[in-house]
């Protein structure tokens, strides 16, 4: 099996790279050699592999709130023109999407065919690439997960850490809930079902995030006691800590299809922390 990744350094990336299985190559686009504010620079750069896998987006969820129109460039029309290429060459397609496309309302855990409804611009320009993607026509995989933590890159866990040895208490919303997601096994589930695409499996849209469902507050207490780190996590409501972009209530991914379909279950989340922490700790 022969890859062609958009992105090189990001969480998924990383894990991409690390994890391929015995007899898969694959080339690793960085910004310098794929940038994603250039949809037709990143469409010419498919070819000459088996598949393509989208690992690059704009994840600065606050930042997308001033600059719209670049995060949709990078989100959904980059994945869009990149899609197309791969219809062309008939060539299957993976991208990573995300549970912003929700309006996070509710209790229960979002389905694939679930209506969409994005809350600010992050999850509006994520929901623009999945629209350009199928309409591409070619054979795709959209995954969307929640939560992305790993040993590398900015993430809530490395964040928590830091915070946490600095810190006799911090304050963590509780009001959101939702799947924390080990980039590993992002990594392995795009791997295990670009394999089944290349042998004939349909795609579509699929959910992936860590079980059990829990909430920021609760995660971050987790951290806190896996690393032996004696800071107190209070509990606070989202409106006591605004931000520019409104944050879903509710992550929760049902994640069945996606079992049912590739054979690839909801991953513990906590036995992923602490390979993580190891990870660090090396």
């Amino acid at each position: 099996m022969r890859l062609l990744v958009f992105g090189r350094t990001g969480q998924v990336a990383t894990e991409l790279a690390r994890r391929l299985p015995e007899g898969a190559t694959a080339r690793f686009l960085g910004r310098e050699e794929a940038d994603l504010m250039d949809p037709a620079a990143c469409a010419a750069r498919v070819g000459d592999c088996d598949a393509v896998i989208n690992a690059a987006a704009w994840t600065a969820v606050d930042k997308a709130e001033a600059e719209e129109a670049a995060a949709t460039v990078v989100n959904g029309d980059a994945p869009a023109a990149m899609a197309r290429a791969c219809a062309a060459q008939g060539v299957p397609f993976l991208h990573v999407s995300t549970d912003y496309v929700f309006d996070g309302s509710g209790d229960r855990p979002f389905r694939p065919e679930d209506p969409t409804g994005p809350l600010g611009a992050y999850g509006r320009s994520k929901l623009a690439g999945e629209v350009g993607l199928r309409d591409s026509g070619a054979r795709h995989l959209i995954l969307r997960t929640s939560w992305v933590v790993s040993a590398h890159g900015a993430n809530f866990v490395k964040t928590m850490l830091r915070l946490g040895r600095e810190r006799e208490t911090l304050n963590v919303v509780a009001d959101q809930i939702g799947g924390p997601t080990p980039a590993a096994a992002i990594a392995d589930a795009l791997l295990t079902a670009a394999s089944a695409l290349l042998q004939g499996a349909p795609g579509g849209t699929h959910h992936f995030s860590g079980a059990p469902d829990t909430s920021w507050a609760d995660f971050a207490r987790e951290i806190m006691a896996r690393a032996g780190l004696a800071c107190a996590i209070t509990d606070i409501p989202t409106s006591a800590y605004p931000t520019p972009a409104r944050r879903p209530a509710n992550s929760r991914l049902d994640c069945s299809a996606l079992e049912r379909d590739f054979g690839i279950r909801r991953p513990d989340w906590r036995a992923g922390l602490d390979d993580i922490l190891r990870e660090l700790n090396a």
